[in-house]
């Protein structure tokens, strides 16, 4: 523990205090730092001066300030050996968001209308503080971050589109200072988020918890993996067999790439399933294309892009490099000169770098072409490839997806250090990852609430989540799903106290697991946090919740709560009620017909006579039917408690 403290000589702070910072209004506020030991620290706040408690581990000391009221900005000094002095505080809600990449996207990210929404971002009362990605073994008390920023122009195109938009809306509706703190990490599993000590309770966790707390699991198969790695740098075989010295670099065009193997692009390697060598890859891999262009193109320049990389490239048009982007969600959007153009064949080259995860260029097929002066050249579809080394040669990553999956790692490092900084609440947007197993989610995700909140130090914290959005195919008739497992292990998770969850079913893409729209997405959420963290009762937070069913003959009747002005189905037309199924006894579902009568819904098929279950929704990216009024959407539902495919999965 001593060595995960900070170096220590004179009173210092963690990054959660500092300039630009939001404390939390109507609420003791616990502060903290370290000092020598047995220094005397002082903390003098609005006029008032309190001493701190010193001896802790480290050297660390604290002290609590008295609740109190919005406003600011104020100064704080802080005494011992030295003085600090932090300014420009307010007092306001502080918000933790947190989950993966749908919480992390940046609003900069070709998030609808970004440009117009960054340049008006000027809100000098609302507060950013992102805590940078970091995994570790045993709970930190420090985390790497830049520290708060003022919102503006300039800082929040990076930050998390959901959690700016979500605070924006709060603050225009209640004219207090919000300050947001974002915690979060693409790609990441619910497990990594939750504290050792609560996952200890899951059969299908402790082990791995026990081999961490013990140095023998992930931290340490990790260390072993990185010396190896690090001596296999050293040797030749880790050497660029595509920039070797003296010989013809594989982005010039002479070079002869004839005998190279193939793969799909868009898309990441290792779902190449005709390679499963590439399957656990992670490192640099060339892609090669030729390009015929016509007479009139050359000697003119052209626009290249090449939708996204996973993680790193760097770009050859005829062997003259045309670009290097670092980033996996960055767009690669380059100008070939027009020197570097010819008549007939062209050779397009990408090196790409993938430090973890995925790997490959990857995104929408239509943002991967080349365009002249009067055409535009798709560029999806077969590609040239070749490791830059022998993918035998390299140690083999235990863990290829990085430690940010592993148990209780991302809690350590991401969440842990900021306990117990005083929140108004957590807004949550996760769960694609654990699609698969959906079923133990619905024990999974209440435990991570529950953890935070005994961790906090606030039972009653305001958690608030999304409901994953519509991605992936979705077949002709009714049929099971993992996706729609998960939603619905959401929309349990509803029973804990002071929970809420937005719906997005209707923002999703069918072909893009990053919907775009998040402004409806933090919309939604500030709408629940009005009713749950700010008590407010006339406000209608949500879209129709299935209630109870009733069965009339051969018909079904449905009720809902959260109705609002009204129900309202956005399509009525064509052979079946669209988003709705029934079944029988025989559990085969079909689709239904249906109408509205008042605030109920009757449903029916006439290939059911008896029926005894209904499913709305139910599906990767169903048809989104049922609203209320305020055009808010239902969630998916099912009434029927039979076996799921993710049942048993762990």
């Amino acid at each position: 523990m001593l060595a995960q403290l900070p170096v220590q000589a004179t009173v210092r702070v963690p990054k959660l205090a500092g300039d630009h910072m939001v404390l939390q209004r109507d609420k003791p506020l616990q502060l903290w730092g370290w000092a020598d030991a047995g220094e005397a620290v002082t903390v003098s706040f609005r006029g008032k001066t309190y001493p701190a408690k010193t001896g802790g581990p480290g050297g660390k000391w604290t002290v609590t300030l008295p609740a109190q009221p919005a406003g600011g900005p104020y100064e704080m000094t802080i005494k011992g050996k030295n003085t600090l002095q932090i300014k420009d505080i307010l007092l306001g809600d502080v918000w933790l968001a947190s989950g993966q990449s749908n919480m992390e996207w940046p609003l900069q990210q070709n998030v609808v209308n970004f440009k117009q929404e960054i340049a008006q971002a000027n809100f000098p009362c609302i507060r950013l503080l992102n805590v940078q990605d970091a995994t570790a073994a045993a709970p930190q008390v420090e985390f790497k971050s830049k520290g708060w920023q003022v919102c503006s122009p300039q800082t929040v195109g990076g930050f998390s589109a959901v959690a700016y938009f979500f605070g924006r809306d709060l603050h225009q509706q209640y004219k207090v200072p919000i300050g947001l703190i974002s915690s979060e990490w693409g790609g990441t599993l619910a497990e990594a988020w939750i504290s050792g000590a609560a996952l200890r309770k899951f059969p299908e966790f402790a082990p791995q918890v026990a081999a961490l707390e013990s140095n023998m699991g992930p931290a340490r198969q990790q260390a072993d993996y990185q010396a190896a790695l690090a001596a296999w740098k050293k040797s030749p075989a880790s050497q660029d067999r595509g920039l070797t010295p003296g010989q013809l670099s594989w982005a010039d065009p002479k070079f002869a790439a004839t005998s190279w193997p193939s793969m799909q692009v868009p898309g990441l390697w290792e779902e190449q399933t005709d390679h499963p060598e590439l399957n656990t890859f992670d490192g640099i891999i060339w892609l090669r294309r030729e390009v015929t262009l016509p007479t009139a193109a050359a000697g003119q320049p052209l626009s290249l892009s090449l939708a996204q990389i996973d993680d790193r490239d760097s770009t050859w048009f005829n062997g003259v490099l045309v670009g290097s982007t670092n980033g996996y969600t960055q767009p690669r959007r380059y100008t070939v000169p027009a020197t570097a153009v010819r008549a007939g064949r062209n050779v397009l080259t990408v090196r790409v770098v993938d430090t973890g995860g995925g790997g490959g260029i990857w995104g929408k097929p239509e943002e991967l072409y080349l365009k002249t002066a009067t055409q535009t050249m798709p560029l999806t579809g077969s590609w040239q490839y070749q490791p830059a080394y022998d993918p035998a040669s390299v140690p083999k990553n235990p863990f290829p997806g990085g430690t940010q999956n592993q148990p209780t790692m991302l809690y350590n490092a991401m969440i842990a250090p900021l306990v117990p900084y005083a929140l108004k609440g957590v807004i949550w947007y996760q769960g694609e990852s654990n699609a698969e197993r959906a079923y133990q989610y619905r024990t999974l995700f209440p435990a991570l609430i529950q953890d935070w909140r005994a961790q906090f130090g606030q039972p009653d914290l305001p958690f608030l989540f999304v409901q994953l959005a519509s991605f992936g195919p979705q077949q002709d008739q009714p049929a099971d799903y993992a996706w729609a497992e998960l939603r619905e292990a959401q929309m349990m998770t509803l029973a804990q106290p002071h929970t809420g969850m937005a719906v997005a079913l209707d923002l999703g893409n069918p072909n893009d697991i990053h919907p775009l729209n998040k402004q409806d997405v933090g919309h939604r959420l500030a709408l629940e946090a009005r009713r749950v963290a700010y008590g407010d009762k006339s406000v209608v937070s949500s879209g129709p919740t299935y209630k109870s069913m009733k069965v009339e003959g051969n018909r079904i009747r449905l009720q809902f709560e959260n109705v609002g002005s009204g129900l309202v189905l956005k399509d009525s037309s064509g052979p079946h009620l669209k988003g709705f199924a029934i079944a029988g006894a025989d559990r085969k579902f079909v689709w239904a017909q249906g109408k509205l009568e008042g605030n109920t819904l009757v449903l029916y098929s006439d290939q059911v006579s008896k029926p005894v279950a209904v499913r709305y929704a139910w599906g990767n990216s169903p048809f989104v039917n049922l609203y209320n009024k305020e055009n808010l959407p239902a969630s998916s539902f099912r009434t029927d408690t039979w076996p799921g495919i993710t049942e048993g999965k762990k």
